[in-house]
């Protein structure tokens, strides 16, 4: 007579696939500091971005004086992503600091945008090609 109420065997669990480190994760290598502070902010490819920084602040600015904090947040964020694709240490800090005063985000890159700017330098040398 079969078991009814027995348990059944459960398979054996397999091992998950160590997870690939992304270029970015393998750049900054231990400095998970530096990284953590890119990966939110930072634009892999900004070549594919059809405004400079500079038109992104105007339209943060614009956003802001029509009391749209979210597009004006979001345009800031993107100002600040191509400062940091331009290498504009000044740039970075003015365009996320404004950027944190309107949405109250936090935004790790200004602890340190020097070190997080000049590692985003390397990774833009060394993974985009023209």
């Amino acid at each position: 007579m079969p078991k009814l109420f027995g348990r059944k065997k459960q398979p054996a669990a397999k091992a998950e696939p160590a997870r690939k480190l992304t270029d970015l994760e393998q750049l900054c290598g231990q400095d998970k500091e530096t990284y953590e502070a890119l990966m939110p902010v930072m634009i892999l490819d900004p070549r594919k971005i059809d405004t400079s920084a500079k038109q992104a602040a105007e339209n943060a600015k614009k956003g802001e004086k029509e009391d749209d904090s979210a597009s004006a947040g979001m345009w800031y964020v993107i100002a600040g992503g191509l400062a940091i694709y331009e290498g504009n240490v000044k740039k970075v800090v003015e365009y996320f600091t404004e950027a944190q005063r309107i949405t109250g985000k936090t935004y790790a890159i200004l602890k340190n945008p020097e070190t997080a700017v000049a590692k985003a330098q390397e990774y833009y040398k060394t993974f985009l090609t023209e």
